[in-house]
């Protein structure tokens, strides 16, 4: 059981890093009032979003964080 839960924490370690990484690259949403003026809802890359690498980046933090948290309960379980 030592030897997987040392996997498991090298994955663990790895999702951090990966998650921390990911979500740096992320552009910020401040665009505040004056985008909504703008009307950035309209442009193509509010409509294609999902196909973007904005939209990508999301469902990429997303699945990190589904997995930092399965793999944290998976640590925190007494093996």
């Amino acid at each position: 059981m030592g030897v997987l839960k040392g996997i498991v924490t090298v994955i663990y370690v790895l999702v951090c890093i990966a998650l921390t990484i990911v979500v740096l690259m992320q552009e910020g949403k401040s665009a505040g009032l004056s985008g909504a003026i703008n009307g950035v809802a309209d442009t193509y890359w509010g409509k294609n979003k999902g196909r973007s690498m904005e939209g990508t980046m999301e469902k990429l933090t997303k699945i990190l964080a589904a997995v930092f948290v399965v793999l944290s309960i998976v640590l925190c379980l007494n093996w």
